[in-house]
């Protein structure tokens, strides 16, 4: 099998003539980042009840719905190979513009608490669609890893050499640098994503030849540059972390409620990919909120982001790279 790497790189330029918000990278840890293993069935289940309760709390989220519903029937209802019209939709919604920035602002949250979930996160029905036809597509797609860009306006991203980041959240790119360009170019990440999929068969614009990637991929940086200091620097081999191990959930018309987390023991991330292991660094909660029947993955089945509400939380997986390094770049220029 051959090794997958994980490359990220980032050209952050400042305009002295516009006002440039800093912001500093990191591993995203409010993130809700669930993949759904062993519940995909039950959250599919309740979908419907769930799909009505946010629609009345959440008329942001309906008015993009109906919009995608439009769009998707007058581009002639594409499915496959989409397991249904709904995950078709919910690209739809996603790749429009109404939706894509508070549902974004929301995710990166939403994993902060397991009341934070329950109580103010209502886009749980978009986000278990989204998550399950991008797993999906990738299936489709041989898992292939990509060279994509994006483009940002207004925020300058800082990052050093040998840091793990995550976007934290659904992220845009485009196989076209030129079109990413067009976004903005305060910031430029060029990112090798194996984890991201070509979504423009469902997309709103095609021509943006869209790639999109989940809250829970993981990159390093490698090398840093700055405009004027040209400072450069590489950074080591690194593979894929989990910071929780969950042994259960429940699925109810609300959502899915959260399992009891346990902190694993950190072994390292070559090692965890090896053995086909989750590595957990981080923190769980300590009590489970409600019963806990069965509702785990299946044995020998490692998801690469399968941890259930909890930052971080993307399992290890045999397709990482294992001896083959990762590759990040990051250029940031100031005047």
């Amino acid at each position: 099998m051959a090794p997958l790497a994980h490359t990220l790189a980032l050209l952050a330029m400042t305009l002295a003539t516009v006002a440039i918000d800093e912001k500093q990278m990191d591993m995203a840890p409010n993130s809700f980042d669930d993949q759904y293993r062993g519940c995909g069935p039950d959250m599919t289940t309740v979908l419907p009840a769930l799909n009505h309760s946010e629609f009345q709390k959440n008329p942001v989220f309906a008015e993009a719905w109906l919009k995608a519903v439009a769009e998707w029937q007058r581009n002639g209802s594409p499915v496959s190979p989409l397991s249904s019209s709904a995950q078709a939709i919910a690209v739809m919604a996603y790749s429009m513009k109404y939706v894509y920035r508070p549902f974004n602002d929301a995710v990166r949250e939403a994993g902060s608490s397991p009341e934070e979930y329950r109580d103010n996160f209502h886009f749980k029905t978009l986000h278990f669609l989204l998550t399950q036809a991008l797993v999906k597509l990738r299936e489709d797609q041989n898992a292939q890893c990509r060279n994509v860009t994006r483009g940002v306006r207004d925020i300058c991203f800082m990052a050093h050499h040998g840091q793990r980041v995550r976007f934290g959240h659904f992220t845009s790119t485009s196989l076209s640098k030129d079109v990413a360009k067009r976004y903005g170019t305060d910031t430029v990440f060029q990112v090798y994503t194996c984890h991201g999929v070509d979504i423009q068969a469902f997309s709103y614009d095609r021509r943006n030849r869209e790639v999109l990637i989940p809250p829970y991929e993981t990159f390093e940086v490698t090398k840093v540059t700055r405009k004027g200091t040209r400072q450069r620097s590489s950074s080591a081999p690194q593979g894929t972390t989990a910071n929780t191990t969950v042994s259960g959930c429940e699925v109810t018309p609300q959502g899915t409620a959260w399992g009891m987390r346990t902190p694993a023991v950190a072994m390292g991330p070559l090692m965890a990919v090896l053995r086909g292991q989750a590595l957990c660094t981080g923190r769980g909660w300590e009590r489970p909120l409600g019963p806990l029947p069965p509702c785990r993955p299946r044995p020998g089945h490692h998801s690469p982001g399968s941890g259930h509400r909890d930052p971080l939380s993307h399992e290890a997986t045999n397709v990482t790279a294992v001896t083959v390094a990762t590759v990040a770049n990051i250029i940031t220029k100031t005047p």
